[in-house]
């Protein structure tokens, strides 16, 4: 680009330019201006040549902005985004006849002068000059080039592009000063390259090659005589001879353009009197940018796509950087999307929920051990319309990547996190507890990081059914979702531990802040996001390796130079026979537990259920040794409601709950993520069983989904309020024996007990049924680590 043209120096008109003169330069920069001789040539006063010397040379030609190219992990186009439709594509991709032709109507001599022509100048004043009226002008294609870089620049800044297109004389004289250093430095066919490939030709459409996309439907390479000369008939002014808006005003404007050509010799006079003759023959395509246009519903993916272009350090230090960068565009994103994984995810989604439903559903994947989003659904479509019940909100992900405000309770899905944690402590699997379908919990037997009684007040917790009191060991209490179980199993793993742990594992509320350090947490109190869950639980399946959720895996800029991209990062969060162990206890979740209707006879898989108060959240989350899902389903509009008595994808739920409507679209999404993929397997492991006595009886068969809550059972009080009396089955966790936000309180978003906004009512903000007894110590089987090895016990591999 730098080099100059050849014999070097200056040219005799640009010598022409410096040495003729005052009046010469001003004629030559009014003819530019396109303004009467009579009203102008007093500004020629204020010039000096030396004047025109001391303009510096900080002309910069910038890389044009092009189109950005979001590609799957197979290559295949997901989707393009742009700022302005344009390829840039070298000389020798634009048909010769398409040169020719804005050649003669633009600047006819273009290589026979430097950076102005005298003689169009001379006969552009004399013209004017006559009819007292602006009736030619003199601006060579290298001029209006420079013009157009400064257009380029100014973006959308309006008051720059002002600037650049203003008709002054300190403006032309500026650009007069540009051209002539483009014509030192670039020949020829460079700068007429970089001119059609800069030029806007209306549409939306700039640059030649687009343009031919745009009015043809074909590349610039294959445009004929009579399609060139409507194109650069356009240039003068794209809007008023625009040919699908004005096709009379185009067609006489594309015959001038004709006449011109055979006049100039750039064709021959048959050709051009053929070429008149024909039709406009415009093949229109519609311009297509921006994640809407998605293929396989991957709308949601891609607009996270550009979240991660917008925000990551990694793509620019600044906002203001990244977003110039991505404007600029010229980028070929590779991403992870699997196009098999996306497809079953989105059919998944839109199986059971449809678009126009009361509630939505999100179904996210991760690829344990590397992070990869393999697919990204949802059963609201991507869009603006909310007629159409578009929306674009991305219910995977949190706030701050364009997910909901909060996120979302995962109730009973955090039980395994509460699970593993106990068993890092050393706490075995076997370990039992007895207790009551309600239990009362002391707040000041809960332990806080800083060592200190986390409140004095007192929680009352229950499990889903009446019959759900007796003694339960961890693989029961999985099994069945036992909510009193878990809460004294983290009281005993220790909260901090439990929350730490799953800060390990990636989990943040949906706002993107840390979790809060509250009991509740045990029964998953929190908003968290779908695709934090499946990457949490992607651990397990890793053997205890956490990493980290990416959705690019390569970045090229328009010269095919690769540019750096966020990497994963995987560490090591619990050991392998703690993530074994957890495989082997959810395994039976999906084999006999609350997700049968979800579990795969083709191959090991295992999860876990989870239905938050009022059934306002329904979450399956579960994996394979190679995929993790996570699906939610939920109100995703205004404040949630319970899900009771609805019809959701034409089948009618009394109560909808984590097995019953996510676990079908989880094992959906699975079978078709996985179809041809090899069966691989969890490795296996003894885990030990403790008395689990009544609970033990109970583990087998069934999802609950028949009991209602609170059929039968007596309500509770809420502390300080003794005239209002909470229905025990709004606070319980729904047909798979989950609660999820039991009893929390201000705990997240205004969600608590019987879903009523409580903000804090008890201390804490966590407690909400308050009674009198104690922690009970329930059984306490084989409460640390076992050393028998794994005939007998579990304990360290």
């Amino acid at each position: 680009m730098a080099n100059k043209r050849s014999g070097g120096g200056l040219t005799g008109p640009q010598q022409a330019a410096k040495f003729l003169g005052v009046s010469v330069l001003a004629g030559a920069v009014l003819a530019g201006l396109a303004l009467p001789v009579a009203g102008g040539l007093g500004l020629a006063a204020k010039g000096t040549v030396e004047s025109f010397d001391e303009i510096p040379i900080d002309f910069k030609r910038p890389p044009l902005s092009q189109k950005n190219r979001i590609l799957d992990s197979e290559g295949n186009l997901i989707a393009t985004d742009y700022y302005r439709d344009r390829t840039v594509v070298p000389l020798e991709k634009m048909a010769p006849v398409m040169r020719k032709a804005i050649v003669a109507i633009e600047d006819s001599r273009f290589y026979e002068h430097g950076a102005i022509d005298l003689k169009s100048v001379l006969r552009a004043l004399n013209k004017n000059a006559q009819q007292g009226e602006v009736a030619e002008g003199g601006s060579t294609l290298t001029q209006q080039y420079v013009k157009n870089v400064f257009v380029e620049q100014a973006g959308d800044d309006q008051k720059k592009v002002a600037e650049a297109t203003q008709q002054t004389l300190g403006r032309k004289i500026q650009e007069l000063k540009y051209a002539i250093k483009v014509e030192e430095e670039l020949s020829k066919d460079q700068i007429l390259e970089n001119y059609l490939n800069i030029t806007f030709f209306g549409q939306q459409a700039y640059g030649i090659e687009a343009a031919a996309r745009r009015y043809f439907s074909k590349n610039a390479a294959d445009l004929e005589l009579h399609e060139a000369a409507l194109l650069a008939g356009l240039v003068q002014s794209p809007t008023y001879y625009d040919p699908v808006n004005y096709p009379d005003r185009a067609v006489k404007r594309r015959n001038v353009v004709l006449n011109r050509m055979a006049e100039t010799g750039a064709a021959s006079k048959e050709d051009v009197a053929a070429a008149k003759k024909q039709e406009l023959g415009l093949k229109v395509s519609r311009p297509r940018s921006g994640c809407i246009t998605a293929t396989d519903k991957a709308g949601f993916f891609c607009d996270y796509v550009r979240r991660i272009l917008l925000t990551d350090p990694v793509f620019g230090k600044t906002e203001e950087e990244r977003r110039e960068r991505w404007k600029q565009g010229g980028l070929t994103i590779r991403t992870t999307l699997s196009p098999k994984a996306q497809k079953a995810a989105a059919e998944a989604a839109t199986s059971r929920v449809y678009k126009d439903d009361p509630v939505a559903a999100s179904v996210v994947q991760v690829e344990p051990g590397t992070g990869k989003i393999l697919s990204m659904a949802q059963s609201r479509p991507y869009g603006l319309d909310n007629n159409k019940n578009e929306t674009l909100i991305n219910l995977a992900v949190g706030s701050e990547m364009g997910g909901s405000t909060y996120g979302f309770q995962v109730g009973s899905t955090f039980k395994p996190i509460t699970a593993a944690a106990a068993l890092e402590k050393g706490i075995s699997p076997a370990h039992s507890y007895s207790s009551g379908w309600k239990t009362p919990f002391k707040e000041s037997d809960f332990t806080t990081c800083e060592g200190k009684p986390y409140g004095s007040g007192e929680w009352s917790v229950q499990n889903e059914l009446e019959s759900e009191a007796g003694t339960w060991d961890m693989t029961s209490a999985l099994g069945k979702s036992i909510n009193t179980y878990f809460v004294h199993l983290g009281q005993k793993a220790g909260l901090c531990d439990v929350v730490t742990l799953a800060e390990k594992m990636g989990i943040e509320r949906g706002t993107g802040q840390p979790l809060e350090r509250k009991p509740a947490i045990f029964l998953g109190g929190q908003n968290i996001s779908p695709l934090d869950m499946a990457a949490a639980y992607a651990t397990f399946a890793n053997r205890g390796t956490y990493c980290s959720p990416v959705a690019i895996e390569k970045v090229t800029d328009a010269d095919g130079k690769r540019l750096p991209v966020p990497r994963t990062t995987c560490d090591r969060v619990m050991k392998e026979h703690t993530a074994d162990s957890i495989n082997k206890m959810l395994k039976g979740v999906v084999e006999d537990g609350t997700g049968t209707r979800a579990g795969l006879s083709d191959r090991d898989n295992a999860g876990k259920t989870g239905t938050t108060d009022g059934r306002k959240d329904a979450w399956f989350v579960g994996y394979t040794p190679n995929l993790s899902t996570a699906v939610w389903v939920g109100d995703d509009i205004g404040e949630q409601s319970e899900m009771y008595n609805l019809t959701i994808g034409g089948r009618y739920y009394d109560k909808v709950c984590g097995g019953c409507l996510p676990g079908p679209i989880w094992r959906t999404a699975m079978t078709g993520a996985l179809a041809g993929e090899p069966a691989e397997s969890f490795n296996d492991v003894q885990v030990p069983r403790g008395d689990s006595g009544e609970g033990k009886d109970r583990d087998r068969g069934g999802d609950g989904d028949d009991d209602k809550p609170g059929d039968g059972r007596p309500g509770f009080r809420l502390p300080g309020l003794p005239d209002i009396t909470v229905p025990p089955g709004l606070i319980s966790g729904g047909g798979d024996g989950d609660t999820g936000g039991t009893a929390t309180g201000g705990d997240t978003g205004g969600t608590s007990a019987a879903g009523t906004s409580t903000g804090g009512t008890a201390t804490g903000g966590d407690t909400v049924g308050a009674t009198a007894g104690g922690l009970p110590n329930g059984g306490n089987a084989n409460g640390g680590w076992r050393t028998e090895g794994q005939d007998g016990g579990w304990g360290p591999r």
